[in-house]
């Protein structure tokens, strides 16, 4: 079974090539993949490589953690699982129309007769 891994603290350009060779050095890559800004369209300087056996992650954490790459100490550990989301777009006490005493754009003429 592989495991997965964080590399953290590299390079604006590092690219997902790039790294998949580094821990090709170590084992088997099954996937890497680099974080993008959606924004920017600029990496966030992290990225997630799985490796396909649990040994070879061991070996490539061991040996690549602190190393420098493109100029940067890297941050290499075993990944986490993903904390679930709370909440999402719109979720709060107030409805999604603004509704919560404010009656600027309620539809309601405050201040106003008819």
């Amino acid at each position: 079974m592989g495991k997965k891994i964080y590399v953290g603290n590299l390079s604006y350009t590092s690219t997902e090539s790039s790294i998949t060779e580094l821990f090709s050095q170590h084992g088997e890559v099954s996937s890497c993949r680099l974080v993008i800004d959606r924004d920017t369209g600029r990496s966030k300087g992290f990225c997630f490589v799985e490796m396909s056996s649990g040994d070879d992650a061991d070996k490539a954490i061991a040996a690549l953690d602190g190393q420098q790459v493109d100029g940067r100490a890297i941050k290499v550990n075993e990944a986490r699982p993903q904390a679930p989301r709370s909440g999402g777009y719109g979720s709060s006490s107030r409805d999604s129309y603004g509704s919560g005493g404010d009656t600027r754009f309620s539809g309601k003429r405050s201040g106003f007769r008819s």
